[in-house]
């Protein structure tokens, strides 16, 4: 029987009479986020059921990052009951200190090579530039501390892909990528659905990265200016990899030039030509997947995906299939009391609780260094395809 569902039906039928509670973020709600994609979304968390700690033992941490996006605080690590931020760190001082106020720390420290010599952090956030991402969770995870990081996981280097790897197989402690996309309303349902049988093997995947960039972006040392698109792909690559757990094998790239001054090849460090690049992938089910990331092309932006298997489909909350799929629960659960779900489709809030909650049941974090590699490297090496030509290419692949 096929059974199509609105969203609105749908959402509340798989709650199971629990409920979703649709909840507005933190207190800036009302403020225009710095950088799109930081405004305080709605939420699918379950109402009504109180969460649970699974331990009372509080994980000292580390944070480094308050640029542009004032990333480093984002994600309410400063808020969770299983966290005490013990130091921070910014190389500019006055975000330094606006980083170690908002975290209700006194200990701050000029750099993160400094921060992770301290032997009481157990666990560091990475919210760097993104051209440092790898460099310094190789050197968290050298002195002993678990790390999460920043998307992505590497900058457009193969070489530091597999340097990264490497250095979390080595090193046993915890490696998580704050891949906004995993917990995204719809993606967490998606996910949930994949598990139970829903969507059956998958056959084509689409994920959509769009994020209009007419002027340059404020960044560490520019690094923003005319990236790659490809090279900042796991936004995309989320639609497939966070719903599955698979990864893409070989793909091919187009790329389109850019008409934007500052995107020009001649006016950004990388000499990249493209401002749009659109990929398709083999996924390692043996299905499709389009995966778009672009900074030219204005009207609505974002992170959005759709999915369809051989047995249903399902773009943003509504699952059309060949199986029922409402007696799943695909509201999020609760969160601490102080966390909020935050920006991105409501997920800050969520691979905050993830990464914390891995340490403390010493497991292996949802977004964990196979998802984190296989979602970039597969971008890294769709630019080349593009630069190519949209030449076929096989992608490296990473499994825990």
């Amino acid at each position: 029987m096929t059974e199509s569902v609105s969203r609105r039906a749908f959402v509340q039928s798989a709650a199971l009479g629990a409920g979703v509670v649709a909840l507005a973020g933190a207190a800036h709600a009302a403020d225009k986020p710095a950088i799109q994609g930081f405004e305080d979304t709605k939420s699918t968390t379950e109402k009504g059921k109180p969460w649970a700690p699974v331990s009372d033992r509080k994980i000292r941490m580390g944070i480094v990052g308050h640029g542009v996006c004032q990333f480093g605080a984002a994600f309410d690590l400063q808020n969770h009951p299983n966290v005490e931020v013990v130091a921070v760190s910014d190389l500019i001082p006055e975000r330094c200190q606006a980083l170690a106020k908002e975290c209700r720390c006194a200990k701050t420290y000029p750099s993160l090579e400094e921060l992770v010599k301290d032997p009481a952090i157990e666990a560091v956030f990475v919210a760097t530039d993104a051209p440092s991402h790898a460099r310094h969770c190789i050197d968290a995870l050298k002195h002993g501390k678990h790390v999460a990081s920043a998307v992505p996981a590497v900058f457009g280097s193969l070489e530091d892909a597999d340097k990264l790897y490497e250095a979390v197989k080595s090193s046993g402690l915890n490696y998580m990528m704050f891949e906004t996309t995993a917990f995204h309303n719809d993606t967490y349902a998606m996910r949930t659905i994949f598990n139970a049988g829903g969507f059956g093997k998958m056959v084509y995947t689409e994920g959509e990265y769009y994020h209009y960039m007419e002027t340059p972006i404020d960044s560490y040392k520019g690094w923003r200016i005319g990236l790659p698109p490809q090279w900042y792909p796991t936004h995309s690559n989320g639609y497939y990899v966070a719903v599955t757990g698979g990864s893409f094998t070989e793909v091919s790239c187009l790329g389109i030039p850019s008409v934007i001054p500052h995107l020009l090849p001649a006016n950004n460090p990388y000499k990249n030509p493209f401002g749009t690049e659109i990929a398709l992938f083999r996924t390692s089910e043996g299905g499709m997947a389009r995966m778009a990331v672009s900074w030219d092309t204005p009207g609505h932006g974002g992170e959005m995906g759709r999915v369809r298997g051989q047995k249903g489909s399902m773009l943003d909350m509504a699952f059309d299939g060949t199986e029922k799929v409402t007696a799943l629960n695909l509201a999020k659960p609760p969160l601490p009391p102080k966390v909020q779900p935050g920006g991105h489709g409501g997920s800050h809030g969520y691979l905050c609780d993830e990464f914390v909650t891995s340490i403390l049941q010493r497991r292996t974090p949802l977004v964990n260094i196979a998802w984190a590699l296989n979602m970039t490297v597969s971008g890294i090496v769709a630019h080349q395809s593009a630069l190519k030509g949209g030449e076929l290419l096989k992608i490296p692949q990473y499994t825990l």
